[in-house]
């Protein structure tokens, strides 16, 4: 079995890893602490697979479809949804330790391929269960619903994930807390996981006799899919048997139209993740009685009184064929500004979860705060709306306080160079945000004289 001292992933490891390949013998651990960050060390597989993707997609005349604000929106969604991570523990594995700590009925061997096995089931129904649960439950679908947010199916929207699922997703796991090791679990809550990013694609039309055991892309894309032939269907993570038994299998047939029933319209992150919650508030003050009250929030999204537990598919819109996903025009500039500052955001961020346990709690505080307010000025620069000039400056303002201030690194030492008088070494970019800054003050003076719109604000930076 697997030794203590292998923590990292081979590149074999991580190829297999993701299409859930990889053996008992090689992924077996006496304690949690061994296990390994499969989903941490996936990530450049993850980024290659998706270039391959874009790559594919420019050589096929009906490749995939990929904007590049959908595409940001998408992967800002991921990076947000891990940040709990900094300051608390998986609530899925530390609920699933007290549970094994207090109430195992059993002890399962760590080393046998039995226990591996069962695991692998066990926690691949606990998923089909929390899913359709998540689709089932309005409550529940206010933080499951910002994976399906995108009009799009590729490779990022594996990646748009809600910061508050996880804390509802744990509870369908503890069944299998009563008998196999947390080390055996945390193995496979990440397979699992990982295994669901390859499958939001749409280059894998038909995968013949794996259509009848596996999730697979079309399967997965009727899931996705607002037809409603596609509502409610196909919750599997890796194995469809379960959709099969328990009757929510749908075979991909007319051609799926993706999205939420209503789309967003949006690409702000914070909107995107809790939109949800004030309309289920209102819902559920405007409902009269308690029981309608419950019913708001117990029963699924589609439910109004007098209708069905999960609503009436009839109320559904009807798909027409001619609808076209939300994509604002934005200029070449915006789009490579906005490009080229979310990934030095990415390095930011990976150096952010990599050095956590090394980070004071300040400078911990302080990043995090960047990153969020990195990602809503992008998001505002998207959605080019009327204050996303005064938000980048005062990103921008706040980035030259961090560098200033040795919190944050510059990408390439060598842009880095001594200022006369002084000993610090102040990185280039700093220097060009100071130029940034003030074109930027010009620009506000020149709206609040003109009161231009919104786009033309976000345009003039950019100019």
């Amino acid at each position: 079995m697997a030794q203590v001292e292998v923590n990292n992933v081979t590149v074999s490891q991580g190829v297999r890893m993701l299409f859930s390949l990889m053996t008992p013998n090689e992924s077996s651990f006496a304690t949690v602490q061994e296990v390994p960050k499969y989903v941490n060390q996936a990530t450049p597989y993850f980024f290659g697979l998706i270039l391959l993707e874009i790559v594919l997609g420019w050589l096929k005349t009906d490749g995939p479809r990929i904007k590049l604000n959908d595409f940001i929106t998408s992967l800002s969604a991921g990076m947000m949804s891990r940040l709990p991570q900094l300051v608390m523990r998986s609530l899925e594995l530390s609920a699933y330790i007290y549970v094994w700590n207090n109430f195992r009925l059993l002890e399962l061997p760590w080393d046998s391929a039995w226990t591996w096995w069962l695991a692998f089931l066990g926690v691949d129904m606990g998923y089909y269960w929390f899913h359709r649960f998540a689709h089932e439950l309005n409550i529940l679908w206010a933080a499951h619903q910002v994976h399906h947010s995108s009009e799009y199916y590729n490779l990022s929207t594996a990646l748009r994930q809600s910061v508050t699922q996880q804390f509802s997703s744990w509870a369908f796991y503890l069944p299998l807390a009563l008998m196999v090791p947390p080390s055996v679990f945390v193995v496979h809550i990440q397979f699992n996981l990982l295994y669901q990013f390859w499958i939001h694609t749409e280059l894998v039309k038909d995968l013949g006799p794996l259509e009848w055991i596996l999730n697979t892309p079309s399967h997965h894309r009727v899931h996705h899919g607002r037809n409603p032939y596609c509502i409610d269907k196909n919750y599997a993570g890796i194995l469809i048997i379960w959709d099969r038994m328990f009757g929510t299998f749908a075979p991909e047939s007319d051609k799926v139209v993706y999205g939420l029933t209503h789309p967003i319209s949006t690409f702000e992150i914070w909107t995107v993740e809790f939109l949800y919650y004030p309309y289920l508030w209102q819902r559920f003050w405007k409902a009269e009685g308690i029981s309608n009250k419950l019913s708001v929030i117990f029963k699924g999204p589609g439910w109004t009184p007098g209708k069905p537990r999960l609503g009436d598919i009839a109320d559904i819109p009807q798909i027409t064929g001619e609808e076209m996903p939300h994509d604002p025009t934005w200029s070449p500039a915006m789009q490579a500004y906005v490009l080229v500052q979310f990934l030095l955001l990415l390095d930011v961020y990976n150096n952010l979860l990599k050095d956590q346990t090394i980070l004071s709690e300040m400078t911990a505080l302080l990043l995090t705060a960047y990153v969020l307010l990195s990602l809503t000025s992008l998001g505002f620069l998207i959605d080019q709306r009327a204050n996303a000039a005064e938000m980048e400056m005062l990103r921008c303002v706040l980035i030259m306080a961090l560098q200033q201030f040795g919190y944050i690194k510059p990408l390439v030492p060598l842009l880095a160079f001594p200022i006369e008088g002084e000993t610090k070494i102040v990185p280039l970019q700093r220097h060009t945000l100071l130029f940034l800054k003030e074109k930027v003050k010009i620009i506000l003076s020149r709206s609040a004289s003109h009161k231009s719109c919104s786009q033309q604000r976000c345009w003039l930076i950019f100019s």
